[in-house]
C-alpha cells in the first residue's frame, strides 16, 4: 500500500523534475536565440555549435518529460489501487486537518491538480486504505 508520506515524496520528486524542465526550456530558448543571431551573421562555427547544443538539450528535455509522465502514472496507479475512495463533503473540506488525523493514510486529490485531471475527477476526492 502507498501512504500519504510516500505520495509527498513523489510530489517533491516531480517538483524537482518540473524545475529541471523549466531550466532546460530556458536554456533551449537562449541557445535558439543565439543560433538565430549566428545564422544572421553567417558564423558557421557558432551555427554548428548551437545546433548541436539545441539538439542535445531537446533530447534531455524529452527524457525528463517522459520521466515526469512515468512518475505521474505510477502515482495514479497507486491511488487507484487503494481499496476505498469517496467524495469529500463541504463540511469535511472546511476542516480537512481533522479528517486527515482521523483517517490514517488518507490522500486527498483536488480535480484541478495534475493528478486530479489525470484521474478525471469532478470533485475533491479522498483515497484511503480503509473506509472513512
Amino acid at each position: 500500500m502507498l501512504y500519504s508520506s510516500t505520495i509527498k515524496k513523489l510530489s517533491l520528486f516531480t517538483m524537482s523534475i518540473k524545475t529541471d524542465i523549466q531550466k532546460l526550456h530556458n536554456r533551449v530558448d537562449t541557445c535558439q536565440r543565439k543560433l538565430d543571431a549566428a545564422r544572421s551573421r553567417g558564423d558557421h562555427e557558432m551555427i554548428s555549435k548551437f545546433t548541436d547544443e539545441v539538439e542535445d538539450l531537446t533530447k534531455k528535455l524529452n527524457q525528463l518529460k517522459h520521466k515526469q509522465t512515468y512518475e505521474l502514472n505510477k502515482e495514479r496507479k497507486s491511488l487507484l489501487d487503494m481499496p476505498f475512495s469517496r467524495e469529500i463533503t463541504k463540511a469535511e473540506q472546511a476542516d480537512i486537518g481533522k479528517l486527515k488525523k482521523r483517517v490514517r493514510g488518507l490522500v486527498i486529490v483536488h480535480p484541478m491538480t495534475k493528478m486530479g485531471k489525470e484521474l478525471r475527477l469532478d470533485v475533491m476526492t479522498g483515497f484511503a486504505p480503509k473506509e472513512f
